[in-house]
């Protein structure tokens, strides 16, 4: 008995890296888009994005109008804050991150991240929530 219970603790201890890894990479892809739209590097937070999605947009000019127009708590965040991790069913992970905007408002975003052939993690598209103002 004391052997099985062994070799479960180690099969739990090998497997815990393996959990974290998917979440640590999908968090680097997401700062790493939100960092380079703090420095306006539209070609650099092109590339985090899927195949998909650059496809869509065409150029790195392209996807920036539609992130400073339709996303400004994404491009120009107050504050940032992850959340859980979850998968959608259809083969790709989902990040939740909490935004405070430029304006002061907060938002809920779902990132849903797609694994490429090679291991790396893109950006497939993201869902904004906007949360209610709280009430004093």
């Amino acid at each position: 008995m004391r052997t099985l219970l062994l070799a479960l603790f180690a099969g739990l201890l090998a497997a815990a890296p393996a959990a974290a890894e998917p979440a640590g990479a999908i968090r680097t892809v997401i700062e790493g888009q939100l960092d380079a739209f703090q420095r306006d590097a539209g070609g650099e937070a092109f590339s985090y994005a899927s195949p998909d999605i650059r496809r869509k947009f065409g150029t790195p000019e392209t996807f920036m109008r539609m992130v400073r127009s339709g996303y400004p708590q994404v491009y120009r965040p107050q504050a940032v804050q992850f959340e859980g991790l979850r998968p959608d069913g259809e083969g790709r992970a989902v990040q939740e991150v909490f935004f405070v905007g430029p304006d002061g408002g907060g938002s809920l975003a779902l990132y849903f991240m797609e694994r490429q052939p090679d291991g790396t993690w893109k950006i497939d598209g993201v869902q904004i929530t906007r949360l209610p103002a709280a009430t004093t």
